[in-house]
């Protein structure tokens, strides 16, 4: 009798580690997946909720163009002089440049006239005299 206490105890004990793993597997699973992806949803539309006109974008198609008017669901983007077409925002990949905001030019010294160095050819040219 006293054997078959212990055989419940070691029983029920091992259920509850075994709710103890898959608690720990579903914590481990939302902080290292649903987390991140659920940030990054949040930053994407957030990002495309404060388009405006004259930002420069880049669509998930690779396609670049200027924000000329915004709807509710949609971007009318201007992708050449006198070209517009319209898209959906979550069709928005990312913000190249917003509109007012200056981009720095990187400063980079212009080298003098004779701090060039031309470099050597690799290839050389050997002609035969006759």
């Amino acid at each position: 009798m006293l054997e078959a206490s212990y055989a419940q105890a070691a029983g029920g004990g091992g259920d509850f580690s075994f709710f103890l793993i898959i608690a720990l597997f579903f914590a481990v699973f939302y902080f290292f997946m649903i987390r991140p992806q659920s940030k990054r949803r949040r930053e994407a539309q957030d990002m495309q909720n404060s388009l405006g006109p004259g930002d420069q974008i880049v669509t998930i198609g690779g396609l670049h163009g200027t924000v000329t008017g915004v709807a509710d669901g949609e971007v009318l983007l201007e992708i050449s002089p006198g070209v517009e077409v319209r898209f959906a925002r979550p069709a928005i990949a990312k913000v190249v440049q917003k509109s007012g905001e200056v981009i720095p030019e990187p400063d980079v010294p212009a080298p003098a006239a004779d701090d060039v160095d031309e470099p050597e050819s690799p290839v050389t040219e050997t002609r035969k005299q006759d």
